[in-house]
């Protein structure tokens, strides 16, 4: 039960954003086809406590939604370094070892995201 508080904070934090995502479509310039970054954080949910605390254990569930979103390189990027992330408290240094982490065969390793590189 530790983490609900923790998990009410994260949802309150993405609703908030997902009103404001709209501001940011321009600044996406096409990182994510078919949404914006902010948008594609929402489904990364299941990532939070991994993306805040390098011992966390990756759930499968996050996996799955890294597994889609790190066919596009520049969307992974542009969605661990979004406003939303940011927001929900996400540390990019953490996150981006996620796909390493969770063990992901076809992850980018060494695309540059802003000022870190996927492991």
């Amino acid at each position: 039960m530790e983490a609900s508080p923790k998990v009410f904070c994260l949802v309150g934090a993405l609703i908030l954003f997902l009103s404001v995502s709209t501001l940011d479509e321009a600044n996406a310039a096409g990182e994510c086809p078919r949404s914006t970054p902010d948008n594609e954080a929402m489904k990364l949910l299941p990532c939070a406590s991994a993306a805040q605390d390098a011992n966390a254990a990756v759930s499968s569930s996050c996996c799955a939604q890294v597994k889609k979103l790190g066919q596009n390189a520049k969307c992974l990027c542009a969605v661990m370094l979004s406003n939303m992330a940011k927001a929900a408290g996400i540390n990019p240094q953490i996150a981006i070892t996620i796909p390493k982490r969770c063990d992901l065969a076809d992850r980018p390793v060494g695309y540059k995201c802003g000022a870190y590189t996927l492991p």
